[in-house]
Order: structure tokens, then sequence, then C-alpha cells
């Protein structure tokens, strides 16, 4: 798999995240978590604005295995969603799906 051919991130709602300035700016995410939640462990809670220059979020890896688009530790989605998750410090990969 190429970095061409990496999920983009579509969506990302959570206003608390450096990254997320109209739009994810990080270059990669990685999609980590336990007891059934997909967290987005790209996550930063800062007052200050980070990443690219221009919106490319894509998911460079996912440990949640049970995932159904989840192929080998890589996200096999079009597309995901990050959303916010369980507290303020928090983002979930809301495509998650278990098998």
């Amino acid at each position: 798999m190429t970095t061409t051919e990496m999920p983009a991130v579509h969506e990302c709602t959570v206003t608390g995240c450096s990254y997320n300035h109209d739009g994810c700016h990080a270059f990669a995410i990685t999609v980590n978590g336990a007891n059934g939640t997909a967290d987005c462990g790209t996550f930063v809670p800062l007052s200050t604005k980070g990443g690219l220059p221009k919106v490319v979020a894509q998911v460079g890896a996912c440990s949640r295995a049970e995932c159904t688009h989840n192929s080998n530790l890589e996200c096999t989605a079009s597309g995901v969603r990050i959303g916010p998750g369980g507290g303020d410090h928090a983002a979930n990969c809301l495509t998650y799906s278990s098998s």
C-alpha cells in the first residue's frame, strides 16, 4: 500500500485538536484504543494550531485489528470520519465497526 492509497480523513469535528482547523492538517493519523473505542492517537489538545499548511490527512496506521475495515493493521475504508470521544480530551474514529 502506498501513501496515495491510504484512506483520507474526510471529516474531523474535534474542535479541541491542534491539527483540526477547517479540516485535519496532520499528514497521517493513527487509530488505536481499547475497550470498544477507536481513538485517534494523533489527537493533540493544545491551543496552538499545527500541522501541514493544507488538508491532506490520511490514516497511517490502525491497531484496532477487530475493525471490519482493518486488514493487516492497515485501514481499508474509503475514508474515515473523526469525532469527539468520551471526555474533553479524546477523539474517536467514527468509521470504526467491530467484526
